[in-house]
């Protein structure tokens, strides 16, 4: 079980790597006004989402796997506020596949500062999530 938790935790790793730069490309296309420009950030887009969907698939089931291997009992309430957070996580995630679409569409109408803010809520979701692993409070 160690080594399916090691690739968990980096697979769970690789794929915030990606849901904290998508974003960040998302504040520079909002931003942008050169079409080459828009295109290769575009394309940069793209393949980062293309990439990093496999990794968060991969630390679900993973994750999953440990679920089934330690079981959730009851008084792990920790775990089923982060089974909640993950599950932010992944509607963050489709959010961002979303928001690709509407980029590749030529069809956004969110300033860069929405997408500055919107940039956060990964932060956000891996302090909860870690906190609730390490902390343990309920």
């Amino acid at each position: 079980m160690l080594w399916i938790k090691t690739f968990h935790i980096v697979l769970v790793v690789s794929w915030f790597a990606g849901l904290f730069y998508l974003p960040r490309i998302y504040v520079n296309l909002a931003q942008e006004t050169d079409e080459n420009a828009q295109d290769r950030l575009l394309g940069m887009a793209y393949r980062l989402y293309r990439f990093m969907t496999p990794l968060a698939a991969l630390a679900i089931a993973l994750g999953l796997w440990l679920l089934m291997g330690y079981g959730l009992g009851s008084g792990q309430g920790w775990m089923h506020a982060k089974l909640l957070g993950v599950a932010v996580l992944v509607v963050y995630h489709v959010m961002c596949g979303h928001m690709l679409r509407t980029f590749l569409a030529r069809a956004n109408t969110r300033s860069h500062r929405f997408y500055r803010w919107f940039n956060e809520v990964p932060v956000l979701l891996l302090l909860l999530i870690t906190a609730l692993v390490v902390v343990r409070p309920f």
